[in-house]
């Protein structure tokens, strides 16, 4: 397959091991790539309306040239429909197609597909296969590998949910380069975690950030080295958690106006400079660091209380009691995970 496909593969190893295959063409390849590691069978493919005008006929021509029996979702995009009344429809359509345990899902979109579909896939029939195929850059570098699924609450994001690894992840980064430009931004907001928590992507987006393939091929190297560690997120998982408590309040209080991506790179700032005031790092550390955030992401801080942002936290589930689970910032490449009592949050907002 690598003969006539121009893509790299990385091995994610945890209890259900599988590959993230990123490279050119690979959509209208993906019947081939997916038949390595799903026989063919009645496959439920997940998207949105957004997404679905522009690669489901691709997909699933793939799909039907390999004898996969096609059958299709389509939902409003956006994190509004992230979900349970999406989550039932979804679970009905599977249903109402007579899928079956040996049956399939394929995840076509970003994260918020993702999430959806992979969570579908997790609870129907207590488990079928999925597939990624990530079309967006936040997804290709964060949400599609790991097996982290799941939806929202009026409360907060992703409180129900499920941990379930898919059987292929498929990054095709040529749709990069026809991502509305908002779109692109929103996934360079996640590079902003991984270039403050890995000294080799921080120096990539220093020095070479044009190149794209190689930045999606470094972050998900790292996130999958976190995850075969730490599957189930009990520890150093919590890094990839960086900046994001309080982009899930900046979220929540926005009414999801402000998307994650975005949302992420303002909270890394926030930990940036919290840092510095706690003397975890100093100004020239700091001011690098901003400077490569920068690069990534034109964000500015949206201006919320303290009281505001602490009120759009409250159900985090990254919170135990009346403590919360942080990640600080100690040096590039030097992050560590707290725990604090939920009181001290106003520390990031001074």
């Amino acid at each position: 397959m690598n003969k006539t496909l121009d893509f790299k593969t990385i091995r994610v190893k945890t209890h259900t091991e599988y590959d993230v295959l990123i490279g050119k063409n690979l959509i209208k390849n993906a019947g081939k790539l997916i038949k390595q590691v799903i026989s063919p069978c009645k496959i439920a493919v997940i998207t949105d309306d957004v997404v679905d005008r522009i690669y489901s006929e691709t997909l699933v021509e793939s799909l039907e040239k390999q004898k996969y029996q096609v059958v299709k979702f389509v939902f409003h995009s956006g994190e509004a429909s992230k979900n349970m009344e999406t989550y039932t429809d979804i679970l009905n359509f599977l249903a109402l197609n007579q899928l079956t345990r040996t049956d399939a899902i394929i995840s076509l979109g970003g994260g918020v597909v993702g999430d959806m579909a992979g969570f579908c896939a997790a609870t129907y029939l207590r488990g079928i296969k999925y597939v990624q195929v990530a079309t967006t850059l936040l997804a290709q570098i964060d949400s599609s590998v790991g097996g982290k699924t799941g939806i929202d609450l009026k409360e907060g994001k992703n409180l129900v949910g499920a941990f379930y690894q898919p059987s292929m992840v498929i990054c095709d980064v040529n749709v990069l380069s026809s991502l509305p430009e908002r779109v692109f931004r929103q996934g360079m907001g996640e590079v902003c975690k991984y270039a403050i928590l890995d000294k080799e992507i921080f120096e990539h987006v220093e020095n070479n950030l044009a190149d794209i393939e190689k930045l999606v091929y470094l972050c998900v190297d790292y996130k999958k080295r976190i995850v075969e560690e730490d599957e189930f997120e009990s520890g150093n998982r919590k890094l990839l958690n960086l900046g994001h408590t309080v982009a899930h309040g900046i979220e929540v209080f926005s009414n999801y106006k402000i998307a994650h991506g975005d949302a992420v790179s303002m909270g890394v700032k926030v930990v940036i400079n919290s840092a510095y005031r706690l003397k975890y790092i100093d100004n020239e550390t700091r001011e690098r660091m901003l400077n490569v955030i920068s690069k990534c992401s034109d964000c500015v801080l949206f201006k919320y209380t303290v009281q505001e942002v602490l009120q759009a936290v409250v159900y985090d589930k990254k919170r135990s009691g009346d403590l919360i689970s942080i990640v600080m910032v100690h040096g590039i490449g030097d992050c560590r995970v707290e725990k604090i009592k939920f009181s001290r949050l106003m520390e990031y907002f001074i």
